[in-house]
């Protein structure tokens, strides 16, 4: 059974920080592109950050760059995304996802979502 389960997510303060994580089970882990994804209300889900499978050269939204970093944690079948300098327009829930692609087919996983939500 494939699970991405996301955590972390909660209520913040403008300027503030947040630290999501998911965790994997069920599949390698280590062969997949993690990223994450957000969605907010009336608004299509967007991509926000991208780690290959070994990490090395990742890629932000620009919305996000210079403020959020993905990190991954192989041993711990984990991704995190760091949020610093949160803004009101970070709110949204947010998604953890994995691919693979494969010789006949891509693998393409989603976790459940965790809320983000950044007000006074």
């Amino acid at each position: 059974q494939v699970q991405l389960v996301e955590s972390g997510g909660g209520l913040v303060q403008p300027g503030g920080s947040l630290r999501l994580s998911c965790v994997a089970s069920g599949f390698t882990f280590s062969s997949y592109v993690m990223s994450w994804y957000r969605q907010a209300p009336g608004k299509e889900r967007e991509l926000v950050a991208v780690i290959p499978s070994t990490g090395g050269s990742t890629n932000y939204a620009d919305s996000v760059k210079g403020r959020f970093t993905i990190s991954r944690d192989n041993a711990k079948n984990t991704v995190y995304l760091q949020m610093n300098s949160l803004r009101p327009e970070d709110t949204a829930v947010y998604y953890c996802n994995a691919v693979r692609r494969a010789f006949l087919r891509d693998y393409d996983y989603w976790g459940q979502g965790t809320q983000v939500t950044v007000s006074s």
